[in-house]
C-alpha cells in the first residue's frame, strides 16, 4: 500500500513537473488554461469562415483582407476591456463576470454566422462580435496570469505564460485537422454552429476562479479595492512615457505592421493550385503543431537570450525563408520536382516555427513591464499595440493586392506581393536598438517606489526544467 502511495505521489509530481510546468493543478488554474485552450479551439471555424466568404459571398481577396483588418479591431481597444475589469467590478467581482459576458456574446456571434448572416457587413459585425468576445476574455486572462506571475518563484519564472500559450496552441491543435475535414462533410452554416457552443464553456470555468468581491477582503492585493480611473491613468501615463516601454512597443508596431499577403495566398492555394478543405486542415494541423514547437525551443533554448538577438536574427531568418514561396508562385517547385502539398507543409512548419519564437518574447516583454494594481489596462495596452499593427498589415496588404491587380482568378503578380512582403520585414531591423539591450533596462524602470515591474515574469539564465 506504501508502495502504491509512493509510486501515485511520484506520477503525481511528475505530471505537475512536465505538464504544469511546476504549478500545482488547481480548479483555478484549470479554468484559466481552458479559457485559453478555447482561444485557440475556436479555430475550427477558421477555414470554414474563409470558404464561406470566398465561395457564399463571393469576396475578392483585397475585400477580406480588408474585412480581416476591420474585425480585428476590438483587439485594438483591449486597454478598455482593461480599464473596465480593473476600475469597474459587476457585483463586486473583477474579473469572473466579464469571463461570463464574453462567452454569452462569442456564442451569439456564431450562432448568428450560422443563421443570419447573408451580408459582408452582416458577416463583419457577426465576425467583429466574435472577435470582441474573445479579446474580453483574453484581457481578463492574461491579467489573471499576471497577478498569478507574481508570485512564482525565481526558478520558475515565465513557465506560467508558456504553459497558458502550449493550452491555446494545443487547443489549436485539436481542431486543425478537423476544421478542413469538416467541410468535407457539413456545410459552413453547421461547422458556425458547433463553434457556438465553446465559448459557452468559458462562461461555465469561470466560476472556478478564486475572487473574492472587493468590498469584503481590502487586504488581498489581487482583489483589493478597483482603482479610480483618474488613478489608472496616472499610473499608466508615469509607465508609458518611460523609453524603455514605449520605444520596444514602437519596434514591435513596425515590425508588424508591414504588409500581408495572407488572404492571397488562401485565393492562391484554393483557386489555383485546387487545395481542398481537408488538405488545408491538415497544413493547419502542422502549423498548430509547429507553434507548440516554437514555444518549446523557447522555453528549453531561448530563455536568456536577449531580445535584440531573438528579434534579430528571426527577422533575418523569416524572410530569406519566406522568399522560398516565390518557388510555389511561379511553380518553379514542380521543375525541381517538388510536389505543391509538400512543398506547402514544409515552408508552413518552418515559418511558424520562426514566428512563434519571435512572438513569446513580445508576451514576455510585455508582462514584464506591468505594475502592481493596473496589470489588465497596461498589458492590454502593450499587446493592442501588437494588435493595431495586424490590423495595419492586413489593410496595407489589401491595398497592394488591389494595385497589384490580384483577385480571386489572377495571380500573375503574386510573385512581386511575395517580394514585397518579405523584404518589407527587414526594415525594421534599422530600429533594432529600440529594444532592451538586456534586463538590467528593464529592472531599473521607476516605479514610484514600487519593487521592479513583474521581476518573477523574467526569463533566468538557467536551463528551464518546464519542458524537457
Amino acid at each position: 500500500m506504501l508502495i502504491d502511495s509512493s509510486g501515485l505521489s511520484k506520477v503525481k509530481d511528475s505530471v505537475k513537473e512536465k505538464i504544469f510546468f511546476g504549478h500545482e493543478p488547481s480548479a483555478e488554474l484549470i479554468a484559466i488554461l481552458s479559457v485559453y485552450f478555447v482561444q485557440g479551439i475556436l479555430g475550427l471555424a477558421r477555414l470554414a469562415v474563409s470558404f464561406f466568404l470566398k465561395d457564399e459571398l463571393l469576396l475578392s481577396p483585397a475585400e477580406v483582407s480588408a474585412m480581416l483588418g476591420v474585425v480585428a479591431l476590438p483587439w485594438m481597444i483591449k486597454p478598455v476591456f482593461g480599464f473596465m475589469s480593473d476600475g469597474l467590478p459587476i457585483f463586486g467581482y473583477r474579473r469572473r463576470p466579464y469571463l461570463i459576458l464574453s462567452g454569452i456574446l462569442g456564442a451569439i456571434a456564431w450562432v448568428s454566422m450560422a443563421t443570419v448572416v447573408h451580408s459582408s457587413w452582416a458577416a463583419t459585425m457577426a465576425i467583429a462580435l466574435s472577435s470582441l468576445a474573445i479579446a474580453v476574455s483574453d484581457v481578463i486572462v492574461d491579467s489573471l496570469v499576471v497577478e498569478r506571475a507574481r508570485k512564482e518563484s525565481q526558478a520558475d519564472a515565465g513557465s506560467l505564460q508558456s504553459l497558458s500559450w502550449g493550452a491555446s496552441a494545443l487547443g489549436g491543435l485539436v481542431t486543425a485537422y478537423f476544421s478542413g475535414m469538416l467541410l468535407e462533410h457539413f456545410t459552413t452554416r453547421t461547422i458556425f454552429l458547433i463553434t457556438a457552443t465553446f465559448p459557452l464553456i468559458v462562461s461555465g470555468v469561470a466560476w472556478l476562479i478564486a475572487e473574492t468581491p472587493v468590498n469584503k477582503n481590502t487586504n488581498d492585493s489581487n482583489n483589493a479595492n478597483p482603482l479610480s480611473i483618474q488613478h489608472q491613468l496616472k499610473q499608466l501615463r508615469q509607465a508609458v512615457s518611460q523609453k524603455t516601454i514605449w520605444l520596444p512597443a514602437a519596434f514591435v508596431f513596425i515590425l508588424q505592421a508591414t504588409p500581408t499577403a495572407e488572404s492571397a495566398f488562401f485565393y492562391f492555394s484554393t483557386n489555383e493550385l485546387h487545395f481542398e478543405p481537408e488538405f488545408l486542415g491538415r497544413v493547419r494541423l502542422v502549423t498548430s503543431l509547429a507553434s507548440l514547437m516554437g514555444i518549446w525551443i523557447f522555453q528549453r533554448f531561448l530563455k536568456s537570450v536577449p531580445f535584440r538577438v531573438i528579434f534579430g536574427w528571426s527577422t533575418v531568418i523569416s524572410a530569406i525563408l519566406g522568399m522560398t514561396m516565390l518557388l510555389l508562385v511561379t511553380h518553379t517547385n514542380r521543375d525541381l520536382g517538388i510536389d505543391d502539398r509538400w512543398f506547402s507543409l514544409g515552408d508552413s512548419l518552418i515559418l511558424t516555427v520562426m514566428g512563434q519564437i519571435a512572438y513569446m518574447p513580445v508576451l514576455v516583454l510585455a508582462a514584464r513591464l506591468c505594475p502592481p494594481g493596473v496589470e489588465a489596462t497596461l498589458f492590454a495596452l502593450l499587446m493592442s499595440v501588437f494588435n493595431l499593427a495586424g490590423m495595419v498589415s492586413y489593410e496595407v496588404g489589401a491595398i497592394i493586392m488591389h494595385w497589384l491587380g490580384i483577385t480571386e482568378s489572377n495571380f500573375d503578380s503574386l510573385w512581386i506581393l511575395v517580394i514585397i512582403t518579405n523584404l518589407s520585414t527587414l526594415l525594421p531591423l534599422t530600429f533594432l536598438n529600440w529594444l532592451p539591450k538586456d534586463d538590467t533596462q528593464i529592472e531599473a524602470l521607476p516605479t514610484n517606489n514600487e519593487p521592479p515591474f513583474l521581476t518573477n515574469l523574467i526569463l533566468q539564465e538557467q536551463e528551464s526544467k518546464a519542458i524537457e
